[in-house]
């Protein structure tokens, strides 16, 4: 069982300003009830990588690239999707430059999709976030804290709960011990106990505060036998090894092996519409395989992936990530948000609104557990036949959660020691 968890916290504070992919395809809560064979995805797939507006996933890889540049050789884990949600929400009370930057900063061409189909497409991900599906448990939604007093425009209040379907939280920020715990209770609930507490020290300044949660929770279609977890090594590096429990499986999986640029793929499904593809670059390979992710280098090995026989040893790891998205949205060039030319009008009809802090925060457990029904038909189809390939991720790997029919990452990290939460 895999259980990811994501939250993104934006805070707008109030302070006087002084001069010193889009998506192509919407499902419907109906077709994620409906099996999706290998061919109707691959449909799926064409659709999505030849659509101009869809380089939401080129603004994931850009946002990984700059967590690692800032923690290199560390555990990095985080949702984009959240990430994404929170700002495009933001967006509603956004104005002019500032508008501009976070859409384009985002992957997104105002020139080539109309603002409301960008805040059309993020509901629809939403909606399907939240659809009931007795095989995966997965939650999204969205809130906004406001201090007591602070009367944003009607606009902006009926647009957020239309399209991101917000609760709205009157808060007295005045008591920081208060509002914190206010906002982390709630973010506690939504997440399941899993991320107890994210906001501190907040500002009394601070008029409002956005949240986006996200809440994921998945059974291996074909789960590992706890009887076959074994200690064995994970080479973190060239002069370091850890003890890990190494679950191992041999059965039936959808792979690749890139030639060009030296990693393994494996396709690993829940019994549900999501997967998890995990990359194993060769001993040394791991900068050129970050170095070459795009929209384009996925979408190339999604139409590669061919199912073979194989015995996949995988590590039982659990770990988390904690960001400065301000910091690094700033690297990235998204800078007039956070700065005294904010723009955000949208929200209130005085300019002295900017946000000065973006906090994100993300968990990944992942271990054997499976569905029953899953596991008996998983080990008997993996019983017919030998394995041809033997393939385990004993050094560090990436690994990326997709929404099969959207395509979209949901979630996306690099393990480099497992061993660290």
């Amino acid at each position: 069982m895999s259980s990811t968890l994501s939250v993104c916290l934006l805070l707008a504070a109030l302070y006087p300003v002084v001069h010193c992919n889009h998506f192509s395809y919407y499902p419907t809560c109906q077709d994620d009830q409906k099996d999706t064979n290998h061919t109707e995805e691959h449909a799926l797939l064409n659709q999505a990588c030849v659509k101009q507006g869809s380089s939401y996933a080129d603004f994931t890889f850009r946002f990984y690239k700059q967590a690692v540049l800032e923690e290199a050789d560390k555990n990095v884990f985080f949702s984009p999707m959240s990430i994404a949600t929170a700002f495009a929400m933001l967006a509603m009370g956004a104005k002019s430059a500032t508008l501009t930057q976070i859409f384009e900063g985002m992957g997104f061409n105002l020139t080539e999709i109309q603002e409301e189909e960008i805040h059309e497409s993020f509901r629809h991900q939403l909606r399907m976030m939240n659809c009931p599906n007795n095989k995966i448990q997965m939650s999204m939604g969205n809130a906004l804290f406001l201090a007591m007093g602070f009367q944003p425009l009607q606009k902006f209040l009926d647009d957020v709960k239309t399209f991101y379907e917000a609760e709205f939280f009157s808060t007295d920020f005045q008591n920081s011990t208060e509002a914190e715990e206010k906002i982390n209770g709630y973010v506690n609930k939504k997440t399941h106990g899993k991320i107890p507490k994210l906001v501190g020290h907040l500002d009394p300044n601070t008029i409002m505060v956005l949240v986006n949660y996200m809440y994921f929770k998945a059974f291996w279609e074909n789960p590992f036998d706890p009887f076959h977890t074994h200690k064995e090594d994970f080479l973190v590096d060239e002069k370091t090894s850890v003890k890990v429990n190494m679950m191992c499986r041999d059965t039936n999986y959808e792979s690749h092996y890139d030639k060009q640029l030296s990693c393994w793929l494996v396709q690993i499904p829940y019994s549900g519409n999501a997967k998890a593809i995990f990359i194993l670059p060769d001993k040394g390979k791991m900068k050129q395989v970050e170095a070459a992710l795009s929209q384009e280098t996925v979408c190339k090995w999604e139409k590669l992936l061919q199912k073979r026989s194989i015995d996949l040893y995988m590590p039982k790891f659990s770990i988390s990530g904690f960001y400065d998205v301000k910091f690094l949205f700033e690297k990235m060039g998204i800078t007039d948000v956070f700065s005294g030319h904010a723009d955000l009008s949208g929200i209130t009809a005085t300019s002295n609104l900017r946000v000065s802090k973006a906090i994100h925060k993300a968990v990944l457990t992942v271990h054997e557990n499976g569905t029953e029904a899953a596991a008996a038909t998983a080990i008997v189809i993996s019983k017919l036949f030998r394995p041809s390939f033997i393939i385990k991720y004993n050094m560090p790997f990436l690994v990326m959660i997709v929404e099969k029919r959207s395509l979209n990452i949901l979630f996306m990290g690099k393990i480099v020691n497992p061993t660290i939460k």
